[in-house]
C-alpha cells in the first residue's frame, strides 16, 4: 500500500513536469524543423487544377481525361464522416479570405434533421479587387466545381447547390452552365448521383455584381430576391440560412478542391506548406511585377520567391519595390523590409499585422503614389458599401475625404493619429466585414508610411507659404 502510494504521489508530481519537458523539446523541434524545411516548387503531379490556364479541353471529356469524377461513386458511398474526416485531417482551411477550418465548418451542417432540407451555396461572387482565381477554375475547370459541389454537400447532408456567380462573369457562368448540364447527362449529378443513391441538384444563380454580396448572408439575402444587405448573426446560416434552412456558404477554390482531398487522402494535402496552413493554394499575382499571373503554389513560401519565381520579378528590379498588399485590397499593405522574408500564409502574415484573405498579391513599385492608391482602395469601399451600418456608411465617406486631403497633403500632423481612430471606430463595429476591409488599408499605410504623410503636409505647407509671400 505504501509503495503503490509513494507512486501515485511521484506520478502526481513528476509526470506534469515532464511532460511539459517532453512537449516544449516536441515544440522546439517542430518550429526547428519548419524553420529548416523549404516550401514552394509545387511539382506539377500534385496540382489540384490542372487546366488553369485553359490549354486543355474543359468539358467532361478533357475533365475525365484528367482525373475529374475518378471514383467519385465511392467517395459518396463511403458517407459523410469519412469525408468530413479527410477534410478536417486536410487541415483545409476557407480560401475565400477568411480562413475559417473548413472540415468544422462542413460539420455544422450535421444536427439531427428537422424536415427542413439543407443547402451549400458557393460563394462566386469574386469582387475583392486584385483577386482574380475563382473565375479561371469556373471558366478553364468548371467541372472541378461541380464535382467540388457533390462531394461537400455530400459531407453536410445538402439536398442542393446554389452557385452564386458575379453577373460580369458572362463566360464563367456559360462554362459553368454547360459543365452542369453535361453532368446531369452522364448521371453524374440530380437524382441517384454517380448510382450512389444519393440525390443532389446544382442551381445556377447570376448576382449583379454588388461586392457586398461576397458577404455569406448579404449574398443569402440576394440569392432569395431581397437587397444584397447582411444579416444580424446570430442565427448562423447553418441555422437559419437561405429559404430559412440550414446553409453552408463555401468559396470556389475550398469546395474545387475536396475531391482531390478525398482521392489523395488529408494527409497528402497536409504535407504542403506549414502546419495550420497547410495545402496548396491559387495566388494572384498583379501590380508592378514583369509577368502578372494567377498561379497554383504550396501554403509557406516566401513572397519574394512567389513574386520572382512565378511573376517575373518586380518591375525595374527587387530594389525598386516600394510596398504589397499581399490578399486582396482590405489587408494592410507591407513595405519592403518586411516583404523581403515573409512566408505567404495565415499565420505568417498575421504575425506582420497583415493577411492572407484571398492571396491576390497587388505590387507596387517606387513609381506607385502609395497614398493616392490607398485612397483609391478607400473610394471604393465607400461606393461598394450597403448603407445599413451607421460607422461603414458615415466612416467610409469620412476617410475618403480624408485620404484625398492626404494625397495633397493639405492636412495637419495630427489629422495622421485621427484617421487612425476612425479607422479604429469602425472596425469591428459593423456587421459584417466591409467596415474592417475599408479599415486595415488606412491603418497599413498610417503604420509604416507615416513619414511619407508627415513629408507631403510638411511640403504643402512650406508651398502654400511661399506663395503667400510672393502674392503679398
Amino acid at each position: 500500500y505504501r509503495i503503490t502510494k509513494m507512486a501515485l504521489f511521484f506520478s502526481a508530481t513528476l509526470r506534469p513536469a515532464s511532460l511539459a519537458a517532453r512537449s516544449s523539446v516536441r515544440a522546439l523541434a517542430t518550429a526547428s524543423s519548419e524553420k529548416s524545411k523549404v516550401y514552394g516548387g509545387l511539382k506539377d503531379e500534385d496540382r489540384i487544377f490542372t487546366n488553369l490556364y485553359g490549354r486543355h479541353d474543359w468539358k467532361l471529356k478533357g475533365a475525365m481525361s484528367r482525373g475529374d469524377w475518378y471514383k467519385t461513386k465511392e467517395i459518396l458511398l463511403k458517407g459523410h464522416e469519412w469525408i468530413l474526416g479527410e477534410v478536417k485531417s486536410s487541415g483545409l482551411r476557407g480560401r475565400g479570405g477568411a480562413g475559417f477550418p473548413t472540415g468544422l465548418k462542413w460539420s455544422f451542417m450535421n444536427k439531427p434533421p428537422d424536415g427542413r432540407p439543407k443547402y451549400l451555396v458557393v460563394n462566386a461572387d469574386e469582387g475583392e479587387p486584385g483577386t482574380c482565381k475563382d473565375r479561371e477554375i469556373m471558366r478553364h475547370d468548371p467541372h472541378k466545381l461541380v464535382e467540388g459541389c457533390l462531394v461537400a454537400g455530400r459531407s453536410m447532408g445538402a439536398r442542393a447547390a446554389y452557385i452564386y456567380i458575379r453577373g460580369e462573369f458572362y463566360n464563367e457562368a456559360s462554362n459553368m452552365q454547360v459543365a452542369i448540364q453535361e453532368a446531369y447527362n452522364a448521371g453524374l449529378i440530380g437524382r441517384n448521383a454517380c448510382g450512389s443513391g444519393y440525390d443532389f441538384d446544382i442551381y445556377m444563380h447570376r448576382g449583379a455584381g454588388a461586392y457586398i454580396c461576397g458577404e455569406e448572408t448579404a449574398l443569402i439575402e440576394s440569392l432569395e430576391g431581397k437587397a444584397g444587405k447582411p444579416r444580424l448573426k446570430p442565427p448562423f446560416p447553418a441555422d437559419v440560412g437561405v429559404f430559412g434552412c440550414p446553409t453552408t456558404v463555401a468559396n470556389v477554390e475550398t469546395v474545387a478542391v475536396a475531391p482531390a482531398i478525398c482521392r489523395r487522402g488529408g494527409s497528402w494535402f497536409a504535407s504542403f506548406g506549414r502546419e495550420r496552413n497547410s495545402g496548396t493554394k491559387l495566388y494572384c499575382i498583379s501590380g508592378h511585377v514583369n509577368a502578372p499571373c494567377t498561379v497554383e503554389e504550396e501554403m509557406s513560401l516566401p513572397l519574394k520567391e512567389l513574386i520572382e519565381r512565378h511573376a517575373g520579378g518586380v518591375r525595374g528590379g527587387w530594389d525598386n519595390l516600394q510596398a504589397i498588399i499581399p490578399g486582396g485590397s482590405s489587408v494592410p499593405l507591407l513595405p519592403k523590409h518586411i516583404c523581403d522574408d515573409v512566408m505567404m500564409d495565415f499565420d505568417a502574415l498575421a504575425a506582420v499585422h497583415s493577411g492572407l484573405g484571398t492571396a491576390a498579391v497587388i505590387v507596387m513599385d517606387k513609381s506607385a503614389d502609395i497614398v493616392e492608391c490607398i485612397a483609391r482602395l478607400i473610394l471604393f469601399y465607400k461606393h461598394e458599401s450597403c448603407g445599413q451600418c451607421t460607422p461603414c456608411r458615415e466612416g467610409t465617406g469620412w476617410l475618403t475625404k480624408i485620404m484625398y486631403r492626404f494625397v495633397k497633403g493639405n492636412a495637419k500632423p495630427s489629422e495622421i493619429d485621427m484617421i487612425w481612430e476612425l479607422s479604429k471606430q469602425i472596425e469591428g463595429h459593423t456587421i459584417c466585414a466591409l467596415g474592417d476591409g475599408a479599415a486595415w488599408p488606412v491603418q497599413g499605410l498610417v503604420r509604416h508610411f507615416r513619414p511619407e504623410l508627415e513629408a507631403r503636409m510638411t511640403a504643402y505647407q512650406q508651398e502654400k507659404a511661399s506663395s503667400a509671400s510672393m502674392s503679398t
